[in-house]
């Protein structure tokens, strides 16, 4: 009976936690992947997977870290499967259902001009707000190496969004 309990409570935190951070994640996936539809199948995998390993996750206390590790992950991953194919330089819909700004529409599409990397250290470090070790520790390399890819990343950004406000293609 003990462990029908201890299911059914890991059941309900997992919902829990599903249920308190799809939005955040599924956001966070856009921006990763540039594309709503794969954003909403690489989170769907990655919480099943997740789902598999709750117990183990929750009791180390750190399920946020652990779903953005396999949400970057899966993101590479789907990319190295495709890399041969060639990519369309926007995707056919916007990444959010609300209507976006200029500006909003601006940094998307020089997001999505990013190299995955680059992208990737953008969206973990300014939009999921992680400090540059926890970014580090996400992505499976140095702090040296974020503050490098977020660097050039900054430095590409703004040639792209000076030339974008410019009006120059």
């Amino acid at each position: 009976m003990t462990d029908d309990n201890e299911r059914s409570s890991a059941d309900e935190s997992y919902a829990d936690f599903v249920s308190r951070s799809w939005e955040g994640y599924l956001r966070v996936a856009r921006l990763l992947t540039g594309d709503p539809h794969r954003a909403e199948e690489l989170l769907q995998d990655c919480l099943v997977r997740l789902y598999a390993r709750w117990r183990a996750v929750s009791r180390r206390g750190s399920p946020d870290a652990y779903l953005r590790r396999m949400l970057v992950n899966g993101n590479v991953s789907w990319w190295r499967r495709r890399r041969r194919e060639s990519l369309v330089a926007e995707p056919a819909e916007r990444i959010g259902p609300s209507p976006v700004s200029h500006h909003d529409d601006e940094l998307r599409r020089a997001l999505l001009a990013l190299p995955r990397r680059q992208r990737a250290v953008m969206v973990l470090r300014y939009y999921a707000d992680l400090p540059e070790r926890e970014v580090a520790a996400v992505l499976g390399c140095s702090v040296g190496a974020v503050k490098t890819q977020n660097s050039r990343a900054l430095h590409r950004l703004r040639g792209l969004l000076a030339t974008d406000s410019q009006g120059v293609r």
